[in-house]
């Protein structure tokens, strides 16, 4: 790996660090990192840390070795500023977006500029203990040997003594029921000390929505914590697009035009439709 992309990762280390109360927790968020080899890294003590090891931090903090010019769309504005203000107030709320508006984005971006914020995209394959797992260890804290109730008792100490933190659960449709009740949980213990912010699709409202309407356990009161509502996000509008492209390399009113009717308001299809037309001029 070259040494310039070396400093690179060290340099994102470095902020990521920062973004913890000690190097040492910031260490424990990592999986598969120890505490030496952080301190290596941002040390220039690089000769013994393998290729591999480098990609492993890399993926985990966040850094990336590709050139591409993100926007700030309607939507990160407004994203960032709901944010904002649920870490300020420790409020607790449901935003939805559709797909590809660019919802992760904006959160892996405020979490890398913002103290005490922690990112959690979720997976549908999640039991009880591996979401607790993925939270101690956002916050910096082992969960080796501890159950359930061991675990969040730990999370909720560690997050009363820090200075308005926020969680962010990405993705939170995919979790499945009983992981979804620890939200109650969690919610109880914490309540105005910590913000809680679950980001997902739209399916995630019709879900809570239907089962308020049928009774099942824990939906009234999961729908109670977060408003009774989700803030729906605006989605990407040709504006956004038109920023996209521009900012990117695409300035030609004709290939914006046909990207915008391509895209379905989708800026994953934006990003490859913009590599499409760029290659293609490329070739002539």
């Amino acid at each position: 790996m070259e040494i310039i992309k070396k400093q690179n990762i060290s340099n994102s280390l470095k902020s990521y660090v920062e973004r913890y109360d000690s190097q040492n927790r910031a260490a424990q968020s990592l999986k598969n990192v120890s505490a030496a080899t952080v301190n290596q890294i941002l040390n220039g003590k690089w000769d013994l840390i393998s290729d591999e090891m480098w990609r492993n931090v890399a993926s985990q903090i966040g850094y990336k070795d590709e050139k591409w010019n993100a926007v700030q769309t309607a939507d990160y504005n407004l994203l960032t500023s709901i944010l904002c203000d649920v870490k300020e107030n420790a409020l607790v709320l449901a935003i939805t977006g559709n797909a590809g508006s660019g919802k992760t984005f904006c959160c892996k971006n405020f979490t890398e500029s913002n103290k005490n914020v922690y990112h959690i995209v979720c997976n549908d394959f999640w039991n009880s203990k591996n979401f607790m797992s993925e939270l101690l260890s956002a916050i910096g804290r082992e969960s080796s040997g501890m159950n359930i109730g061991e675990m969040m008792n730990e999370a909720v100490r560690t997050l009363k003594t820090q200075e308005k933190p926020l969680i962010i659960l990405d993705e939170a449709d995919k979790l499945k029921d009983k992981v979804l009740y620890l939200f109650i949980s969690l919610y109880n213990l914490i309540e105005d000390e910590c913000g809680i912010v679950l980001i997902a699709t739209n399916h995630l409202e019709k879900r809570l929505r239907n089962g308020v309407k049928l009774n099942r356990k824990g939906f009234n009161e999961i729908w109670s914590r977060i408003g009774r509502k989700c803030v729906q996000l605006k989605g990407v509008t040709s504006a956004d697009i038109v920023a996209v492209c521009e900012m990117n390399g695409v300035a030609e009113r004709n290939d914006i035009s046909d990207i915008i009717a391509d895209s379905e308001s989708d800026l994953r299809r934006v990003k490859r439709r913009i590599h499409a037309t760029l290659k293609k001029k490329s070739n002539k």
